[in-house]
């Protein structure tokens, strides 16, 4: 019988609680979607920090969790037929809570699809363009002489921005009046580009009203508020 004891990474990081699904991760833009959704659905769970100055990341034990060695990763004592089931990325990871949970993912097929869509939109658009403008605006990009490269993802990142304000011109959430992993997923980026990136002004975040109307909306959330902080740095 497989346990959790049988994945190497559980002797790095030993679980308290075996029987809850174990996160590993970092509250990062893509760390804190899963630790919002695990706070939303109410799964029981057991986090585990990631220490990037430690180089957790690139540790034996983590990468056999997850070989592309980035957070979050899961490791679920409880997956699908009872056995556990280890899983990285995070969109996948959030479609799996969903799945698991009958949360944040329309029952309705369209509806499903529809908000697969929007959640690929943020994985392939928002979340490396705005990574992006933060490399160029926050860190070592900030000192090149050469201003071309950030402008290029800047003015991207403004057409992505557009992109949602129109979308949300009539809808409270990405899928109307339904909140759903789409927000989970696309929402922490906004915030990071405006709190951590400071780049709000830059990409003209201040005139999509509708995108500051929902980003507000979410933070508001008690569960975002509480997965916003998780794993908790030591």
């Amino acid at each position: 019988m497989t346990t959790l004891a049988n994945f190497p990474i559980t002797a790095k990081w030993p679980p308290q609680h075996p029987e809850r699904l174990q996160l590993y991760s970092l509250p990062t833009p893509n760390g804190v979607k899963v630790s919002i959704a695990l706070e939303e659905t109410g799964l029981a769970y057991e986090p585990h920090l990631v220490s990037f100055d430690r180089n957790d990341q690139t540790s034996p034990e983590f990468l056999s969790l997850n070989p592309n060695n980035k957070i979050p990763a899961i490791l679920d004592p409880d997956g699908p037929g009872g056995a556990p089931l280890a899983l990285f990325e995070s969109g996948a990871i959030l479609l799996y809570l969903a799945e698991k949970s009958g949360q944040l993912l329309p029952a309705d097929p369209a509806a499903r699809w529809h908000t697969t869509q929007w959640l690929m939109f943020q994985m392939g658009g928002l979340g490396p363009m705005f990574g992006q403008v933060g490399f160029f605006v926050k860190f070592a990009g900030k000192d090149y002489e050469d201003k071309r490269p950030r402008d290029r993802y800047v003015a991207e990142a403004k057409r992505l921005l557009g992109v949602l304000d129109r979308h949300l011109a009539d809808r409270a959430w990405m899928m109307g009046d339904a909140y759903t992993i789409a927000d989970i997923a696309i929402w922490p980026w906004i915030r990071t580009l405006k709190v951590f990136y400071q780049a709000d002004e830059l990409v003209g975040l201040g005139e999509c009203h509708n995108v500051g109307r929902v980003l507000e909306a979410f933070l508001a959330r008690p569960a975002v508020q509480r997965g916003l902080n998780v794993p908790l740095r030591t």
